[in-house]
């Protein structure tokens, strides 16, 4: 990879500075670079990968994953927690027959 697309794709997809609530809403996104914090009501799940440079684009990036970072964990320290959350019966893994066999 050049350095020029490097520095695009650490530049690119800095948004996501808008707010973003934890575990507020099932439809809240946050993206940093290619990596993404999707928010649920009893999860978020994080999908892609972050190349933190060391550059201003770079701080940047690592401001924005520590606040959200930040802000989760402070969700989760006001909360009563359960020891796990269950999986709704419509989540869990079902087998079905292998159409090749």
């Amino acid at each position: 990879m050049t350095e020029d697309k490097r520095r695009r794709k650490a530049s690119a997809g800095t948004g996501g500075g808008g707010s973003f609530e934890p575990f507020a809403d099932a439809a809240g996104a946050r993206t940093i670079g290619a990596l993404s914090f999707e928010n649920g009501t009893d999860r978020i799940a994080l999908h892609g990968s972050l190349d933190l440079m060391r550059d201003k684009a770079g701080l940047a990036q690592a401001r924005l994953l520590k606040q959200t970072i930040d802000a989760i964990v402070a969700v989760l320290e006001a909360g009563d927690l359960p020891e796990t959350v269950a999986e709704a019966a419509d989540d869990a893994p079902t087998s079905v027959p292998n159409p090749f066999a």
